[in-house]
């Protein structure tokens, strides 16, 4: 991985971290249906783990009587690259939720957590310990991984805009519609085509978070051993065409949705250009053509609601 490619020394989404009223459900859903191995529990707090990532954890579940996005992680190269992005962030007047400091949670690490501009807390974080993981063997249809998490916003520039000006994510492509104009921003801090995605929607909320499968065919499995247990598939199974990934977006029992995907593009960094790609092309959306069109119904799935936890940090 290039040690630059992030001028603040960013360098991969780490983890999802979600409240929901329904935990136990969430909690069986992600082990027993998703393909996690929850790695410990704390109180009220689940670590879910992918089995094929050294991250300690991909997604936490915390319970909670309201339903709301806690925070999303990314790595940093160092706890000097922490330190310089705090004093940046001051700098910039965001709002930090905290001074740098030591992790309270499973895995340690020294990080800072600050609100972004539409209000979801953001952490950035090093020195967090590995854990053991090990090769996804071939017809293995868990998650290899985390991929991305891709977030809606009712002010898309803006978001965008702090997103690549105050972070230094990089725009790797755009979807654009005649109708509503830009839709979605693919963002990205690493090689990988995006580590996040900004969506617009008609408030702040999780869009979806997608899980890395280890090839075409695991894909495929998972794909239809979590259509067997009776959860709602929105769309999929297809291949995007801006960054070449497969979809199957499934909706988790408290109305999070949730991807599987694979094959999603590496990006030589001196030969990229942004694209912008019209949603109008059925193309655009579903490259194989076995997906259903994107529709108003499919595309509001994702609007998930309003998320209960803007500005106010999570309790852990």
């Amino acid at each position: 991985m290039s040690s630059h490619l992030n001028e603040h020394g960013i360098t991969h989404l780490r983890h999802v971290d979600l409240a929901v009223p329904d935990y136990e459900t969430q909690r069986t859903f992600y082990k027993d249906t998703w393909g996690l191995t929850e790695v410990g529990t704390d109180g009220n707090l689940s670590y879910l783990a992918a089995e094929g990532s050294p991250e300690q954890y991909v997604v936490r579940l915390r319970r909670d009587a309201e339903k709301r996005l806690d925070l999303i992680s990314f790595g940093a190269e160092s706890r000097a690259a922490v330190d310089a992005l705090a004093a940046h962030l001051g700098s910039q007047g965001v709002q930090l939720i905290g001074e740098p400091g030591d992790l309270q949670t499973m895995g340690g690490g020294y990080g800072i957590r600050f609100f972004d501009i539409d209000g979801r807390t953001i952490e950035v974080s090093a020195d967090v310990a590995t854990r053991e993981h090990r090769k996804i063997e071939e017809g293995e249809a868990i998650p290899v991984r985390i991929s991305h998490a891709v977030m809606n916003s009712n002010n898309l520039a803006a978001t965008k805009e702090f997103y690549t000006d105050v972070l230094g994510f990089k725009l790797s492509d755009s979807l654009w519609s005649a109708h509503m104009g830009d839709m979605m921003h693919f963002l990205r801090v690493n090689d990988w085509h995006h580590s996040l995605a900004i969506a617009t929607g008609p408030h702040p909320s999780v869009h979806h978070v997608s899980f890395e499968m280890r090839g075409l065919d695991e894909y495929m499995r998972g794909t239809g051993r979590v259509m067997r247990a009776g959860i709602k598939k929105v769309w999929g199974p297809g291949r995007h065409l801006a960054g070449n990934n497969t979809f199957s977006y499934f909706i988790d029992p408290s109305g999070n949705t949730m991807e599987y995907t694979t094959e999603l593009e590496k990006i030589d960094e001196d030969q990229w250009h942004p694209s912008v790609y019209d949603i109008a092309d059925p193309m655009t959306q579903d490259q194989w053509g076995t997906a259903d069109p994107m529709s108003e119904i499919i595309a509001k799935e994702s609007f998930n609601d309003p998320d209960r936890g803007l500005f106010v940090a999570p309790p852990v």
